[in-house]
């Protein structure tokens, strides 16, 4: 449990996020909300989430699920999609109020992106500072 990230892919289903599976494809019956968080918390030490209807696409973060995740997660949860500036790193802070990580991925300049690494970097020390 205390060495193990678990992975949820989420995907937006009328207005619930629910846990996908098989290429992002399946839809399972496991909706993503407190109490699914509280239960998998006692198998886990943080979550990974992805919100995959934006995920790779540069298109913008999901407000809606990090706002909700930093509400919901009793532990440490980092979010994954649609991240296309550095202005997303201060969005995911504020909407997740300090609570809710971002990872960037696509969108760095290193994986052929508009946003620079070196700004990413930047931007975590400077938090790290304060």
């Amino acid at each position: 449990r205390d060495r193990l990230v678990l992975d949820l892919s989420c995907r937006k289903r009328g207005e619930v996020y629910v846990v996908v599976t098989e290429g992002w494809q399946r839809f399972t019956k496991l909706e993503v909300g407190r109490a699914a968080l509280e239960w998998l918390a006692n198998f886990c030490s943080e979550f990974l989430v992805h919100g995959v209807d934006v995920e790779g696409k540069r298109l913008g973060i999901e407000t809606a699920l990090v706002k909700n995740l930093s509400a919901w997660s009793p532990l440490s949860v980092t979010y994954a999609g649609g991240a296309n500036g550095i202005e997303d790193l201060d969005r995911v802070d504020a909407l997740g109020n300090g609570r809710v990580d971002l990872t960037i991925g696509s969108a760095l300049d290193i994986f052929g992106g508009d946003v620079s690494y070196r700004d990413v970097v930047a931007w975590q020390r400077g938090r790290d500072k304060s």
